[in-house]
């Protein structure tokens, strides 16, 4: 069984991969969505169980966190991408742990809102900031959680 489960999320990360490369040339968006979305998803799901449960909580979390992101990605425009980046950015650097900093598209009323919720340093030795983003697109609300590291230019980096 263990085995079968070992290729099922193979299998899935691989379709994946494949419809986002697929999609690229059509939208963009929405493939860089299903991609960050999926890695997100594989992250959390390897958080849960143990064993056959947590291979097979990977490759599910995995799956879902790819349609999500595609989702969200695809709903998107340049100008939302730009005002998360950059509220994301300001809420790591600047914003303790709990605060909530937002972001506002008033074209589309698509919002962010990301909230820093531990510090740390990796074992690099980086400082790394793990961060809850909660994203109302087309009114549909979905809630995003990550990690990102500083870099030395400044700048956070999302891991995964």
């Amino acid at each position: 069984m263990k085995h079968y489960l070992k290729r099922f999320a193979i299998y899935g990360a691989l379709l994946v991969s494949l419809g986002a490369c697929a999609e690229t040339q059509q939208n963009p968006k929405g493939a860089v969505g299903a991609v960050l979305g999926g890695i997100g998803g594989g992250l959390l799901g390897s958080k849960v169980g143990g064993g056959k449960g947590q291979l097979a909580a990977t490759a599910i979390g995995t799956l879902a966190g790819a349609l999500l992101g595609h989702q969200i990605g695809k709903s998107m425009d340049d100008v939302d991408r730009l005002k998360s980046k950059k509220a994301t950015q300001q809420a790591l650097e600047t914003a303790p742990s709990g605060a909530t900093t937002s972001w506002q598209n008033p074209d589309t009323g698509n919002t962010g809102q990301i909230t820093p919720t531990r510090t740390f340093a990796n074992q690099q030795g980086q400082n790394c900031r793990e961060f809850q983003h909660i994203v109302t697109i087309g009114g549909n609300t979905e809630t995003v959680i990550g990690t990102a590291c500083r870099e030395p230019d400044g700048t956070w980096r999302v891991m995964g």
